[in-house]
């Protein structure tokens, strides 16, 4: 072992924030990781530093955000139409293609290094989903995993009118992961038909209201929310 683990994680709440703000907050937090691990590989083991772990909840206004593996043709308003909307437009640094964010969703950003926990991208990917799995379980969805689509789907297994619930985009470098996922609690799913989520325009978008017909208190979806991936990376919440 050559690095202090630390599984404790720093849970944050922004609540409603701006786009921008919370990704350059994001970016701000994840940058001082990355710098503290370089440092650390010029020190001997009792003289490093332990790294440390986020875990940030917020809604965002609406916005449309595109990742780098992504089209812009996969927006299918411009500029006009998005001042209508009221909603903007960001193309930023993770994976993925199109995805909207807006009031009335989770949005989870784990800034986390996984030197503290695994090293396993793929790992991190399905842990997230699992998360939001089990959530949607405590409210009697069965929901799961699309083989070759990455996020939270409802009617997997049939697919008969497979739609997705949770969206997932990460970066990581060094092993400290940034970006994160989008789970539809009480979205305004309208959003979603001005633009082909993800790139794939041959399934539905979906959200917890819709399907029970009933609004959620949202709070208590995050605190079921954040108690499950607590338990599934083995963190302390602090």
């Amino acid at each position: 072992m050559n690095h202090i683990l630390n599984k404790k994680v720093k849970f944050i709440n922004l609540g409603l924030i701006d786009y921008q703000q919370a990704w350059d907050y994001q970016t701000e937090i994840f940058d001082d990781i990355v710098k503290l691990k370089i440092e650390n590989r010029k020190e001997d083991l009792p003289d490093q530093k332990a790294t440390s772990n986020y875990l940030l909840f917020c809604e965002h206004p609406h916005v449309y955000t595109l990742g780098k593996s992504g089209s812009e043709d996969n927006l299918l308003l411009d500029e006009a139409g998005l001042a209508e909307k009221e909603a903007r437009f960001y193309k930023i640094n993770r994976g993925g293609d199109i995805t909207y964010h807006g009031p009335g969703q989770i949005v989870g950003y784990p800034i986390l290094d996984l030197d503290n926990f695994f090293t396993d991208i793929h790992k991190y990917l399905r842990l997230l989903e699992e998360a939001v799995i089990l959530t949607l379980a405590h409210y009697s969805i069965e929901a799961g995993r699309i083989d070759g689509l990455t996020g939270v789907w409802l009617d997997y297994e049939k697919q008969e009118n497979p739609r997705k619930i949770c969206a997932l985009g990460v970066k990581s470098s060094r092993w400290v992961t940034m970006h994160g996922f989008a789970f539809n609690v009480n979205a305004n799913l309208d959003y979603f038909n001005n633009i082909i989520p993800c790139g794939i325009d041959d399934k539905a978008v979906t959200s917890l209201n819709k399907e029970l017909g009933r609004d959620l208190d949202i709070e208590e979806v995050e605190q079921i929310l954040k108690k499950n991936i607590a338990n599934l990376f083995e963190m302390e919440l602090v």
